[in-house]
């Protein structure tokens, strides 16, 4: 039987790790030329029964815990004015609970324990029919089970519904520090080893202390629409005056916040939140299926790339469990995905809804620390 999976990001590549485990042949079809083609973004906080238990499956535990970040598991929450609300800072015996990691690192890990002919670059899927998968460039391959690993904007998906992310309200713009600790050592000192949230008046400011000593940035705009970008005022093709209008946005929050976006460098990206509806299935179809964002794209709050994990590994082992029945296996797959991705789904829109709200800090650290008498 011929697997086909369509995009090399995490979750295509986990379910490739766990066939090759179990001696079962997959290829992977990935638009992009080469691994290094782009830019991967930022950190990822794997959860232990998550996404670390989806690399336990892979066989990889051990190579992730190396490169993984317990320092990053470090939080601060403050808000507009400067107020601190939380602080989190993790010792260094302490479990790795969620401890961060690249996203580029976690990728190449788990590339480079593929057999190198599994992924082909360069690879952009088109459609599928008749048990034949074709690629923009004319060329073709069979499948006997297609899998959608392409993300928020699958081209797969259409064979298994209609639905179609939508924008949720959430624009951001990513910037970004280099070199942080030599540069701005005031700055890195504030931001601390992990993650930095300032939460208020509809808008936000999140700061992540990379592994490469880069702090990437980002400020998000809540409760807008998707044509915000054309009408905010923000020069993208002008880092300097971007990076002014955005300070001009952020007016009346504490200076160490605005003096923050002052220092980023010329990388100044939009980026519009989409998602797709909460609980998303789809009739189980024989020769077709997803995982990841193509099946259940949420916001950017820390379930996303744990979900896709997971689902390539589970997947995995479906199909592994049972090699001649690849439909049964996949019925199963769905059934156990559709329930846990929607309870991911329904935590993930209620953060947002708190994110979204004007006193977002003080709702997320109830989040972060519940009363107990309630």
């Amino acid at each position: 039987m011929t697997i086909a999976i369509v995009g090399a990001g995490l979750g295509g590549l986990a379910l490739a790790r766990v066939l090759h485990l179990n001696g079962i042949d997959a290829l992977v079809y990935e638009r992009e030329p080469s691994r290094h083609a782009r830019g991967q973004g930022g950190m990822l906080d794997l959860h232990a029964g998550t996404g670390q238990r989806a690399l336990r499956e892979a066989g990889l535990i051990d190579e992730f815990e190396a490169i993984a970040r317990r320092a990053g598991q470090d939080l601060r929450l403050l808000e507009p004015d400067g107020t601190l609300l939380l602080q989190e800072d993790t010792p260094d015996d302490a479990p790795l609970d969620r401890p961060e990691v690249d996203r580029a690192d976690l990728r190449d890990l788990l590339l480079d324990s593929l057999p190198e002919h599994v992924v082909r670059w360069g690879h952009v899927f088109e459609h599928a029919e008749d048990g034949l998968l074709h690629f923009a460039d004319g060329s073709s391959a069979t499948y006997d089970l297609l899998v959608g690993a392409d993300g928020a904007g699958s081209s797969v998906r259409p064979l298994l519904t209609d639905a179609r992310p939508a924008h949720t309200g959430q624009n951001v713009v990513e910037l970004g520090i280099p070199d942080i600790d030599r540069t701005r050592p005031d700055l890195a000192e504030m931001v601390g080893r992990g993650n930095y949230w300032v939460l208020g008046n509809g808008q936000s400011l999140a700061a992540q202390r990379n592994g490469d000593g880069r702090v990437r940035v980002y400020l998000s705009f809540y409760n807008t629409g998707e044509d915000w970008f054309a009408t905010s005022g923000i020069p993208f093709d002008d880092p300097a005056a971007a990076r002014t209008r955005l300070i001009d946005l952020f007016s009346g929050w504490d200076s160490r916040f605005t003096a923050l976006i002052a220092a980023c460098d010329d990388t100044v990206l939009p980026r519009s939140i989409t998602t797709l509806p909460v609980g998303l299935t789809w009739p189980s179809t024989p020769g077709v299926t997803l995982l990841g964002d193509a099946a259940h794209l949420m916001p950017p709050v820390g379930q996303g790339a744990n979900m896709a994990l997971l689902d390539g590994a589970l997947l995995g082992l479906a199909l592994a469990a049972r090699p001649d029945d690849f439909p049964s296996a996949v019925k199963d797959y769905e059934r156990e995905m559709f329930e846990r991705t929607s309870a991911a789904g329904r935590q993930s829109a209620h953060v947002q809804e708190i994110l979204a709200s004007p006193d977002a800090a003080r709702k997320m650290l109830a989040f972060f620390q519940p009363d107990p008498r309630q």
